[in-house]
Order: structure tokens, then sequence, then C-alpha cells
């Protein structure tokens, strides 16, 4: 059973909006570092954005600030990425993932794909010029 299960991905233009889902798929993530990552084609996976569901704390790459919102609805085991101003850069497979360590959640490491335990299998974020 995949323990992360994204949804919410598509295709728009450049300018437009999107919100990806992650559903924990039946497991407790409470107390986790959940991210959102991507990879483009021929490219790293690369963090988006991070958030320590404990906390609330939250974390984004330098290419995303101020466009892109990291929440979570720790109710309803739920991690959301609010995806603004889309550009065509942005057009990557979207990941979501969750690890119980506490201290992945941090400046130097949540972006590491490396430390995350647990994946799901992306949804496809595609922008057009």
């Amino acid at each position: 059973q995949v323990p992360l299960v994204e949804s919410g991905g598509g295709s728009v233009q450049a300018g437009g909006s999107l919100r990806l889902s992650c559903s924990g798929s039946g497991h407790t993530y409470s107390n986790f570092c959940m991210a959102w990552f991507r990879q483009a084609p021929g490219k790293k996976r690369e963090g988006v954005a991070a958030i320590y569901s404990g906390g609330g704390i939250t974390y984004y790459a330098d290419s995303v600030k101020g466009r892109f919102t990291i929440s979570q609805d720790n109710a309803e085991n739920m991690l959301y990425l609010q995806m603004n101003s889309l550009k065509p850069e942005d057009s990557a497979m979207y990941f979501c993932a969750a690890d119980p360590a506490k201290g992945i959640c941090n400046l130097k490491s949540w972006y590491d794909h490396i430390l995350f335990g647990y994946w799901g299998q992306g949804t496809q974020v595609t922008v057009s010029s």
C-alpha cells in the first residue's frame, strides 16, 4: 500500500494556479516532517516546500517563495501545496514525502530527498507559456 497519495496536478497556462493535495492514505503523520518535491525530466529531484506537522514551521525553495504555500490539515491527515503565478519552469512531477525524524525539518536538510522515508507516486504539473 502506497503510504501517500497525491492529487490535483494538471495542465495550466503560465500565471495560473493549482492546488496539490496529499492524503495520508490511512496512516497518521502527526509530528512528521512533510514536504513537497518535484522532478522534471533529466533533472534531479528538488525540494519545493516543507512543514513540520507538529509545529507548522515552513520552508520554501527560493524559486517558489511568494508563489507557493504549503499547509496541512492534521485532523484530515492531509498536506497541501497551493501554487500561484505558475511558470513553465514549474512543470514537473510533484511528490509528497514524509518522515518521522523531526530533525529533518530545518534549514539545512529539509530539501534533501534522501532523508525522507515515505513517498507518494507523484502527480504531474504542466505549465504552458
